[in-house]
């Protein structure tokens, strides 16, 4: 009887969910507003940089930690787009500038892995995100 029961209620909050659901309205042309995109885009590239280990090194707001440094200013230092993907793919190529030297002697145990791996796309996304910090 308490099986009966339970499959009643639950029947009964999934109807009510079904119908009090927001649909989303896209904006014409079939599409999200541009707010809508931005803020998905931006949760999308978060997700990336969390699930590929960026926030162990750099810390989960991205202020830099004992094993990195901040990523705050990104744009002050990658004026490119481009030139922050290529150091992304690969940061080795990049060790041999001041400024990595001096990270270098900062943080001497850690070293910024390559992103190689990922789809120039995520990358982007990536990097958008960084920049606009």
């Amino acid at each position: 009887m308490w099986v009966a029961g339970f499959l009643f209620v639950f029947l009964v909050l999934f109807g009510l969910s079904q119908i009090t659901k927001d649909d989303e309205i896209p904006a014409p042309g079939g599409n999200l507003s541009s707010n809508e995109q931005n803020t998905s885009t931006e949760a999308n590239a978060f997700t990336l940089i969390r699930n590929n280990g960026c926030v162990s090194c750099h810390g989960s707001d991205l202020r830099g930690s004992n094993l990195g440094p901040s990523l705050m200013e990104v744009k002050q230092h990658w004026t490119s787009r481009e030139e922050l993907i290529s150091y992304l793919r690969n940061p080795s190529s990049f060790m041999d500038k001041d400024r990595f030297r001096a990270y270098k002697e900062k943080y001497p145990s850690v070293v910024m892995p390559p992103f190689n791996y990922l789809d120039v796309k995520d990358l982007g996304k990536i990097a958008d995100y960084l920049r606009g910090l």
